[in-house]
């Protein structure tokens, strides 16, 4: 894997012990950054929110011991200054953070002047604007070495992903930033350690210039993300497993490989639109329960019809293709509708 970027470690740094025996199960795999969390946003209060300064000491060691740069997540301006001061070798902005202007410029504020790669992940939900605003906000403080970590989006009613990988917005930031180094977060995209292989090769097909993994020696243990974490041998056997494909210098997709990559990319996005349609219409179903309304609302659906036929036509689709479609998208409307009157009346 010497033409991919490796960042790996422990979701968060828990103990000295534990940080140690996972950069000791690390330090022979080309790891380029070895990376722990000190300081965990967290979403609900009271959860372990990282050791804090503790931790960092921890990383020192690491360096020093296995000869592995480090790098950890921060936040605001107390974590830049307590990172630096340990030595950090790298620092991330996290989802959480990027979607705060004011946050990312008290850190790019916080970094003017300081010689550090930097990583921005995306934030949490779908704005492509909020991250290349962040790029921008540290480009201008002086930071050169920026990187762009893609960890997916918080979409509401995903339910294969943690978060939803959205392939296009990360294709979209490198169209746009050419020079920017992209990096997947598959651990936070799959939430489950069984996707991580696929997602990392979905990666590794798009051209994505490396990979940020989560590691742990007993993942089953961890405090934080447990379920997404791998041991090191696992992680080493799964890049084992993943096929590397050259591709033409500035160039993001290239070749028949890719574009396989980006249909499978474009239909997995079509089935989970899918899948949220018909949500929305087990939702209208029980509407038209509660209010005493038939399934069929004729005059609505030909409304419907006739403007998706117009918005295809217009982006050249063929008419009777989309028909097709959205008549057989609307039969299984109505059979889902037709369960949930039938749920209903059972109920009565």
């Amino acid at each position: 894997m010497e033409d991919m970027l490796l960042i790996a470690g422990p979701c968060s740094a828990e103990s000295r012990a534990q940080v140690l025996e996972t950069a000791k199960g690390l330090a022979g795999m080309k790891v380029d950054y070895f990376r722990a969390g000190i300081w965990k946003p967290r979403t609900q209060p009271g959860a372990f929110e990282g050791v804090g300064r503790t931790g960092l000491p921890w990383l020192t060691e690491v360096s020093a011991t296995y000869g592995l740069k480090t790098c950890t997540e921060v936040a605001n301006a107390q974590h830049v200054e307590d990172a630096l001061e340990a030595g950090v070798d790298m620092l991330w902005i996290g989802a959480r953070t990027t979607t705060n202007p004011f946050q990312v410029q008290t850190i790019a504020d916080s970094l003017a002047g300081v010689n550090l790669p930097v990583a921005v992940k995306n934030p949490t939900h779908p704005d492509l604007a909020l991250w290349s605003g962040a790029i921008e906000r540290l480009a201008r403080a002086g930071i050169r070495n920026l990187m762009a970590v893609h960890r997916g989006f918080a979409v509401h009613g995903q339910v294969k992903y943690r978060n939803a990988p959205l392939w296009q917005i990360p294709i979209d930031f490198r169209n746009a930033h050419p020079e920017i180094p992209m990096i997947n977060d598959p651990s936070h995209i799959s939430g489950r350690r069984d996707l991580l292989a696929d997602v990392s090769q979905m990666a590794m097909d798009l051209a994505f210039d490396g990979l940020m993994v989560e590691t742990h020696p007993d993942p089953d243990a961890a405090w934080t993300d447990a379920a997404q974490q791998l041991t090191p041998a696992a992680l080493k056997e799964m890049l084992a497993g993943l096929v590397l494909r050259q591709v033409k210098e500035g160039a993001v997709l290239d070749g028949l490989a890719s574009l396989r990559a980006e249909i499978n990319m474009v239909d997995e996005a079509i089935i989970e639109l899918f899948a949220r349609r018909m949500g929305m219409s087990k939702a209208i179903g029980k509407h038209k329960v509660e209010r005493g309304m038939t399934i069929l609302q004729n005059k609505r659906w030909q409304e419907l019809l006739a403007m998706n036929l117009e918005k295809g036509q217009q982006l050249g689709l063929d008419a009777a293709f989309l028909a097709d479609v959205f008549k057989a998208v609307h039969q299984a409307s109505i059979s889902i509708q037709r369960s949930v009157m039938r749920e209903g009346r059972n109920g009565e």
